[in-house]
Parts: C-alpha cells; sequence; structure tokens
C-alpha cells in the first residue's frame, strides 16, 4: 500500500471516532431558552440578552423559543417539563413562575421538584402608575380618592399572579379597598387602556411603563423597591408615597427538566455564573430597569422554596384564585 492509501485507511479510522467524540460534546447543536409568552415585554427581553452573551462568551449557539400560550405561561413551562433531559431545552421565566400553581391547582407541575434549577439572573422593581387624569400625585392621595369615588376605578394587571397582580393585590388590602383587578394579556393591552382611561392603576416592570411615563401618557406615583430606582430617580418608594414599606421585585430564573444530565447542568452552571456576574450583562440589564440576580442551582431552588411560601401568604391573604 502506497503512502497516501495509508492515508486514506488512517482517515476511515479516525473519523469516526472523532465523530463520536463530537457528538458527546455539550452544547454540539444549538439550545433553546423557552420564553412562554410572546415577542417584546420584560421575560422576552431579558432572555435575549442572556442569549446574545451566553452565545458571546462560550462560542455556542443559544436561541430564544417563544412558546406563547397564555395561562400564566404554564403552557410553555410544561414543554419544557417533558422535553429531553439533554440540556438543549432550557426555561427562562418571571416569579410568576411560582405563584401560579398557588392560584391554579391544575398546574400540572411541581416548580420545586420538576425542574432541575439552573440559575438566578435579574430582578428588579416595578413602576406603579395611574393615569394623569387622576389628581392624586401620591399613593395615599391615590388611594384616599379610591375610596372617595370607588366606582370610579379599576385596576389592571398584566398576568394574573404576576408580581404586578400581587402588588396590586398587597396595596388594595393596605388601603381597604376591593376594586377590581382586570387581566390583560400582556403589558401592551394594559398599558394602552391605562393610557385610555379604562383603568387607573398598575404595577408593572419600568420597561414596559416608563417610556409612557416620560411621555406624559402616564404619571408614576411608586417604585416597587425599598430604594428608588437608578431609572427613575423622581419616582418615590411605596414608604414614601404614605403607604406602608412594600419590596415586590419582579425575578428571573432559568430551569430545565428535572434529571438533567450532569454534563449539561456543569456546562450551564459554569456559563450562566460567567454571564450573569459579567459587568456587559449588568449594563444591558440596567436598559431594562434591572440588575443582575446571580443564584447557582442550589441557591436558586432554595430561593424558590422561600418565594412560594411568600407569595402563598399574599395569595390566601388576597383571596387570589384562578380565574
Amino acid at each position: 500500500m502506497n503512502r497516501f492509501g495509508s492515508t486514506l485507511l488512517a482517515l476511515s479510522i479516525t473519523l469516526p471516532v472523532a465523530g463520536i467524540a463530537m457528538a458527546d460534546e455539550y452544547p454540539s447543536r444549538p439550545v433553546a431558552i423557552v420564553v412562554p409568552y410572546p415577542p417584546g415585554g420584560a421575560v422576552d427581553g431579558v432572555a435575549r440578552v442572556l442569549a446574545a452573551e451566553l452565545s458571546a462568551k462560550t462560542g455556542k449557539t443559544f436561541v430564544v423559543d417563544n412558546r406563547a400560550g397564555g395561562a400564566g405561561g404554564v403552557v410553555g413551562s410544561s414543554e419544557v417539563v417533558k422535553s429531553a433531559t439533554d440540556g438543549y431545552t432550557l426555561l427562562l421565566n418571571a416569579s410568576i413562575h411560582v405563584v401560579t400553581p398557588l392560584i391554579n391547582k391544575n398546574v400540572p407541575f411541581d416548580v420545586v421538584n420538576d425542574f432541575t434549577h439552573i440559575s438566578g439572573i435579574a430582578a428588579g422593581p416595578l413602576l406603579i402608575s395611574t393615569n394623569p387624569s387622576v389628581k392624586a400625585n401620591t399613593l395615599k392621595e391615590f388611594f384616599a380618592e379610591v375610596k372617595a369615588d370607588p366606582d370610579a376605578f379599576n385596576f389592571a394587571t398584566s398576568g394574573y399572579g404576576s408580581a404586578g397582580h400581587l402588588t396590586v393585590e398587597v396595596l388594595k388590602a393596605q388601603a381597604g379597598v376591593d376594586t377590581e383587578v382586570v387581566t390583560y394579556k400582556g403589558a401592551g393591552p394594559a398599558l394602552t387602556d391605562m393610557i385610555g382611561g379604562q383603568v387607573q392603576l398598575i404595577a408593572d416592570p419600568i420597561l414596559s411603563s416608563l417610556p409612557h411615563v416620560k411621555a406624559g401618557r402616564l404619571k408614576a406615583l411608586a417604585v416597587t423597591s425599598l430604594t428608588r430606582s437608578p431609572l427613575a430617580p423622581d419616582v418615590p418608594t411605596i414608604a414614601e408615597s404614605g403607604m406602608a414599606p412594600l419590596e415586590m421585585l419582579s425575578w428571573y430564573g432559568v430551569w430545565a427538566p428535572k434529571d438533567l444530565d450532569p454534563k449539561a447542568l456543569d456546562f450551564l452552571s459554569k456559563a450562566m455564573e460567567q454571564v450573569v456576574t459579567s459587568g456587559e450583562f449588568k449594563d444591558k440589564l440596567t436598559v431594562f430597569g434591572f440588575e443582575p440576580m446571580y443564584k447557582n442551582s442550589a441557591d436558586l431552588k432554595t430561593f424558590v422554596v422561600d418565594e412560594t411560601k411568600r407569595y402563598d401568604e399574599i395569595v390566601k391573604a388576597a383571596g387570589i384564585k384562578v380565574e
């Protein structure tokens, strides 16, 4: 056999081995980050920043996969639960992921035990706003107006069981009012009716609400953090606006189906830490009004358990039930 033939024989022997090694490498194809809502909005925005940074820092491909179906993200989340445990299908969701099973007993998964908890990603306050036609400039003044003429007011939420919904329910309880909370399918429709005057109060992410405040279409009353937001330094906290202190953050995490392949979990854990603790990620989150909230797998699971207990108390006190 000549030297050329020997080379071909060597290639025929080594190429299948190399192919097997490549197949074992994770990830060897694009990883889908499922967002259980339509494009646009805070969850989708955070997911796209995360996907871009993961791709840039790992040299692998991460893509956002919007799987909207209503029901507080249950449809998309359920699809992730039933997906393969190879690490190619992840879930990115907000705190509503924890609340929904508390208000809907028909949710087909357990948020603690049916997912592999990968990483905490981000957190940020909500902006509480009203229509400019309302005379009140503080929350205390606002609820005084509601008490004086309750039939003139309706409240809004962009998601049943969302952090914004819980915020409004807590404020209602504090003020002693029983105003109806109208549920919308996303921030867009809710803010449209806010601007039109059909509803008069909403707590929603700074990303979606602040542009309308700056344009004069909405009036900001408070932020739901214990300190003022650098994006809206002129907007007081809830305590500064005359109500009892309250912190209600919208937070975001990444999950995978339970029993995730250990190789995938190890890769993803390291990649998430590298991205979420980076200055580039922090700078990009600032546009959305969020700060990085890095939590490793174990810490995220503990956080979810603790938040479940906290939200359960709010849900029971407010009497929130599935629609």
